[in-house]
């Protein structure tokens, strides 16, 4: 049984080294087609170690930093060749594919970057640390209350960005001797500034609801996904009102770790293609699509389960309904947005018309929703999240210049006290 494993191990290595010297050699042909980056161009840099498998961490991030670049020029150095692969053929911004610390350090040389942004916490981040004289900035991936928004990794940077006032509430609560105040700037969400994607649907009097549950979980902690518990019900109530239009987002992960929630998620599917073919005009959507936006922008009930997508449909300031876990097991934050949240339980998930109808006619849950959404993200106007962003990133260019121009008087002063030291010996 040993060897067979090893057997199996020593296969999935091979097979990876192998699509691992493909994706470089994609990539070193792509490049080489592009003209080259000029010298002394770049003064932001977003740093990404991970492989395509994590592409949606960086994704939500190209617009608002194409809108930053107008500015203050971005680069994004990949250090994964499968990454890099996925950036240079999707809309991201300039790619610098550096694999090696070599390569790494021969690109900062012709480059004057300032400010380092970070979007996940890589352990092949520390490979950027080294470089200081620049600002290091934790921007990270989305807005939520789960462990991995306080994990003690925040103080390796010089810098977080956070949403909003949750978020520093949620660290102070969390890390010790860390400097909230001075280390962390609130910029709200930029990526609600910038929707992405095209509705694929008229625009009609019907009730769009977006379901989007997330995947069952490999623990009872993590036992959030309701396909199963509340999803099938929920669907099959909507699809017969004929006034409703769905949306299902299911996590791509969907079934891989119970069978029979992956056979639900396919029921489902099933079900919103037979509703279609019976009336053309609804236009029920399964999205499996990358781009994540139009759907929090379009629908008018969302529903969702513990997961990032409550911190997502949050920022969009739209009714939402959380799906509450079926597995007592399953962990939920006692603070929060979700200590206050509009619950969907599964016993009421077949009367979801209802429940729908009282959020989006409820002006005291609108109130509730409106007074958290604040308390994440502040400012939620159109456009106010970028202009916080953009300050943010000014106020450290302004920091950098400040830095800078006091090691340059040290330099002057060094060299003044070597020629007065030149003078004394003469």
């Amino acid at each position: 049984m040993g060897l067979l494993s090893d057997a199996r191990k020593a296969v999935a290595l091979l097979r990876k080294a192998l699509a691992n010297r493909s994706a470089v050699a994609h990539v070193r042909r792509t490049l080489a087609t592009r003209d080259p980056h000029p010298n002394d161009h770049y003064r932001v840099a977003v740093y990404f170690a991970d492989g395509e498998v994590n592409m949606y961490q960086m994704r939500q991030w190209y617009r608002p930093l194409a809108e930053l670049a107008k500015t203050w020029p971005v680069v994004v150095l990949s250090r994964s060749a499968t990454g890099a692969r996925a950036l240079l053929a999707e809309d991201s911004p300039p790619v610098a594919f550096v694999p090696t610390v070599r390569d790494l350090e021969r690109f900062l040389g012709r480059q004057d970057i300032r400010v380092v942004l970070y979007v996940n916490q890589n352990t092949r981040n520390f490979q950027m640390f080294r470089y200081g004289r620049r600002w290091h900035v934790f921007i990270n991936h989305g807005e939520s209350d789960k462990m991995y928004m306080t994990t003690n990794q925040f103080k390796a940077y010089d810098y977080a960005f956070v949403a909003g006032d949750a978020a520093r509430e949620r660290l102070a609560r969390v890390l010790w001797d860390y400097d909230i105040e001075r280390r962390t700037i609130e910029i709200g969400r930029p990526q609600a500034d910038h929707y992405s994607g095209d509705v694929p649907y008229p625009d009609d009097d019907r009730t769009v609801v977006l379901y989007a549950p997330t995947w069952e979980g490999d623990r009872p902690s993590a036992h959030y996904g309701s396909v199963r518990t509340h999803g099938e019900a929920l669907v099959a109530a909507l699809l017969a009102t004929g006034r409703h239009r769905v949306i299902y987002r299911p996590h791509p992960r969907s079934g891989v770790v119970d069978s029979e929630y992956g056979a639900a998620n396919r029921r489902i599917i099933k079900a919103l293609q037979a509703a279609n073919a019976t009336d053309p005009a609804a236009v029920h959507v399964f999205d499996d699509g990358p781009e994540l936006g139009w759907q929090l922008a379009a629908a008018d009930v969302a529903i969702v389960d513990i997961s990032a997508m409550v911190y997502d449909r949050l920022a969009a300031d739209k009714p939402l309904l959380v799906t509450r876990p079926a597995d007592p097991a399953a962990v939920v934050d006692s603070h929060g947005y979700l200590s206050a949240c509009e619950w969907l339980d599964a016993a009421a998930a077949r009367d979801v018309v209802a429940e729908t109808d009282r959020v989006q006619g409820d002006d005291q849950a609108r109130a509730r929703l409106e007074s958290w959404v604040a308390h994440y993200f502040g400012d939620t106007a159109p456009g106010a999240a970028t202009a916080r962003f953009h300050g943010a990133v000014a106020h450290l260019m302004a920091e950098w210049e400040r830095w800078h121009a006091g090691d340059a008087d040290e330099d002057e002063l060094d060299a003044d006290e070597a020629d007065l030291d030149d003078e004394i010996e003469a």
